[in-house]
């Protein structure tokens, strides 16, 4: 087996790799030779078949199985001696394959980029600041506000008061299609609260401004997409008796309030309010420390970058891109989206860092434990209700699902390695300069 390289040029490599034709004869010999005991032919016993015989009738059929062992093999043996790591799957062609002939010699080029050799920075010269928010007084008052609000009661309005939007009103009502009541058309007592969105489009505007005792007949049109067939864009009219007039009441903000949320006391539930601001300031400013952090390795590291990751990370980010200004195409029959050089830029930054925090990641022994991919693939499965069961067994099946589900896991334990390395200081700030740092994050 000889192994000629034909192309070093930057990243780029090529190499043609001589299978003989005494090689693979060996090849087809050699897996003749692991198969003849269990083989049975007629008049012969089982495992005495002459060797001659297995190879007339069987060697035609092994011979591009023993090519494929022997180029698989040449390719293995060459990453081992060279070190070389290819950024992609290489691509293998074989050499006048259209003429070949058993007997000939085989010749295969391949071709791949290799990836570049990174060098680690200094980790503990990268300096960074965590940014520390502690939950105030107003932030915990303004949390039960909102849960008080969402807590919500109704009260009655005086007597003659004007439903406005927000208020709930207790309403008896009898649907008509073409005059006549519809299965599911009719309700009494029941509690609309105007502006919700609950009822058709058209309907709950229809009664703000009603009062306690009114009587309207309320037009609506169903819409095309409805769920039931037979009223698909029929025009409707709903008979309609108003009972009670209700205004939004917020919950108190007292020990039954806090009941309502599963905690014992107010106390316990201010207590768990602000545990969990707490945790959402702490997800925040580990998102603005590690944009910090890659900011910084991006300015340090610098590193030739395999063309094909690149060119391939741009046409992604332009596609993804393309379909978030244009969200009304949710298929991808549109055409080629040409990334653009702010495309190809960000390509760029994305590759070196990914391919930095992969080789700190190697060299660390940093790996996604199979705990954690279980947790991650829960998380995922929450996504479709009563089908968790499924989603496991798809994604048990589906590599690169899998991959797509490690990688960002992969990454955030070497971003902890790093920070560990680095020289990180705490700062204490308010609420609104960490908010103002994630608004600075997302309009870069």
């Amino acid at each position: 087996m000889q192994v000629t390289e034909t192309l070093n040029d930057g990243l780029k490599r090529g190499y043609e790799i001589t299978v003989t034709a005494a090689e693979l004869d060996a090849k087809v010999d050699e897996k003749l030779a692991e198969a003849q005991p269990e083989i049975e032919m007629k008049g012969f016993r089982k495992g005495k078949v002459p060797m001659a015989l297995l190879k007339k009738q069987f060697g035609q059929r092994l011979l591009g199985e023993a090519m494929q062992e022997a180029v698989d093999e040449a390719m293995s043996e060459h990453f081992e001696k060279t070190g070389d790591r290819p950024a992609l799957q290489p691509a293998v062609e074989m050499v006048d394959g259209e003429n070949w002939k058993e007997g000939d010699d085989v010749k295969v080029n391949m071709t791949y980029e290799a990836l570049p050799e990174i060098e680690e920075p200094d980790l503990s010269t990268i300096k960074l600041e965590r940014m520390v928010v502690k939950p105030d007084e107003a932030a915990v008052t303004e949390a039960l506000e909102s849960l008080a609000e969402n807590a919500q009661d109704f009260e009655n309005r005086d007597e003659g008061a004007k439903a406005e939007d927000g208020d709930q009103v207790v309403v008896d009502f009898v649907g008509k299609v073409d005059g006549e009541p519809f299965e599911g058309g009719a309700a009494e007592d029941y509690p609309l609260v105007l502006g919700s969105g609950s009822f058709i489009p058209g309907f709950e505007e229809q009664l703000v401004g009603v009062k306690a005792g009114d009587e309207l007949a309320v037009e609506v049109t169903f819409p095309e997409d409805y769920g039931a067939e037979n009223l698909k864009g029929k025009p409707a009219v709903f008979d309609c008796t108003v009972k009670e007039v209700k205004a939004p009441k917020a919950a108190e903000i007292d020990d039954e309030l806090a009941k309502k949320y599963g905690a014992e006391d107010l106390d316990a539930l201010k207590a768990q309010i602000s545990e969990r601001l707490e945790a959402e300031y702490a997800g925040a400013a580990r998102a603005v420390l590690k944009r910090g952090l890659l900011d910084k390795l991006d300015e340090v590291v610098k590193f030739d970058l395999p063309p094909s990751l690149v060119e391939a990370e741009a046409k992604q980010i332009a596609h993804q891109l393309w379909h978030e200004e244009n969200p009304e195409v949710q298929d991808h029959n549109h055409g080629e989206v040409e990334p653009t050089d702010e495309h190809n830029r960000l390509a760029e930054r994305r590759v070196r860092l990914g391919l930095l925090l992969a080789e700190i990641g190697r060299k660390a022994e940093v790996e996604v434990t199979d705990a954690e991919m279980t947790q991650a693939i829960m998380n995922q499965a929450r996504q479709y209700p009563g089908q968790e069961r499924q989603f496991f067994e798809f994604i048990q099946q589906n590599q690169e699902m899998q991959q797509q589900l490690r990688a960002p896991i992969f990454e955030d334990k070497v971003v902890d390695h790093v920070l560990e390395q680095a020289d990180v200081a705490e700062k204490e700030v308010s609420k609104d300069d960490l908010q103002k740092a994630i608004e600075a994050m997302d309009e870069e």
